[in-house]
């Protein structure tokens, strides 16, 4: 049972380490189905991680730090927006900029407001989101193999762990269910055509980046509110990347971003674990090549199994109206 025992804890801090990677990888689904190529996950989920630990040590409120994350972070999508759909600026250039200015500003905001380093004050219990547990948790915890499983992987986790992984079937039902989500995946796919019915490309597209920036402010608000109790400067580290690359990996369809950023969150999660182990035939291994050990699969994973991941056939370009 000891083997049953880490493999519980394994998977309990794969669930625990994905949330944000499905969050930003489905706020990236929905902007690049729109045609829009999104970089800028990665300053938009700090962004929203640095206004959440900030409005909820003033306000000693969880729900308001939430809230801050989420505006902050539709603002940052809505500058993307204006940059890459109103002016057809470069898309790339644009994320990339917003992810520097991101890890630039709140450094010093951060210093300034608090003088801690860049980071936030540690957040009381009524600032920072609280596990749930399900009812009776507690009293089957020690059944054998059904306690365990109930106890700590399903219960035991965040609100908005939860809503996560409710996202993925709302996600999948709105792009495929909806009329908003048919002319979507219509304006990613064939903006003139779209166009030509009478409908509008611009405001679809500043849609899906409102829709990105929602989902990047939910993960931002987990990083400080719930996974940690406050902001440290460069807290995402680099997961807005992983969730852009679990999204190709997954070929841009919501079942399949859920179950690549679980890969990639059990990555992360083993690497974690084998910091500091020794390893059979190899010893103890560095620390330092531990922690890069999800960054170096996931490229391997990229480069050599994802087969050809063909994107939205307007993906990146910006719009520009016939005449």
């Amino acid at each position: 049972m000891d083997f049953f025992h880490v493999l519980v804890v394994l998977l309990e801090s794969t669930i625990r380490v994905s949330v944000p990677l499905v969050f930003a990888a489905l706020a990236g689904l929905f902007t690049e189905r729109a045609g829009v190529f999104d970089i800028g996950l990665e300053g938009k989920m700090l962004g929203a991680a640095f206004a959440a630990g900030a409005a909820a040590a003033v306000t000693q409120s969880v729900w308001i730090g939430l809230i801050a994350a989420i505006l902050i972070s539709v603002l940052l999508s809505l500058v993307h927006g204006y940059a890459s759909i109103t002016q057809r600026g470069n898309q790339i250039v644009s994320g990339v900029a917003i992810n520097f200015i991101v890890a630039g500003s709140t450094v010093i905001l951060g210093e300034a407001w608090f003088r801690q380093g860049g980071r936030t004050p540690a957040l009381a219990e009524g600032a920072r989101f609280q596990i749930v547990n399900f009812p009776g948790a507690d009293a089957i915890r020690e059944v054998p193999i059904l306690g365990p499983i109930y106890a700590d992987l399903l219960s035991g986790h965040f609100l908005l762990t939860y809503l996560a992984f409710a996202m993925v079937p709302i996600s999948w039902w709105i792009l495929y269910r909806t009329r908003f989500g048919l002319r979507l995946r219509a304006v990613g796919e064939n903006p003139g055509a779209v166009d030509t019915a009478g409908i509008s490309v611009i405001w679809l597209r500043y849609r899906a980046v409102i829709c990105c920036g929602i989902l990047c402010g939910f993960a931002g608000a987990y990083l400080s509110l719930a996974m940690t109790a406050g902001f440290v400067k460069g807290m995402t580290a680099g997961k807005g990347y992983i969730a852009l690359a679990a999204l190709i990996f997954a070929k841009w369809r919501p079942k399949n971003v859920m179950l690549a950023c679980l890969l990639f969150g059990f990555l992360d999660a083993l690497a974690i674990r084998l910091q500091g182990a020794p390893l059979p035939l190899v010893g103890q291994v560095p620390v330092q090549l531990m922690q890069a050990l999800p960054y170096i699969l996931t490229v391997i994973l990229l480069a050599g199994f994802i087969g050809k991941a063909i994107p939205p056939k307007a993906g990146g370009v910006p719009y520009v109206k016939e005449r």
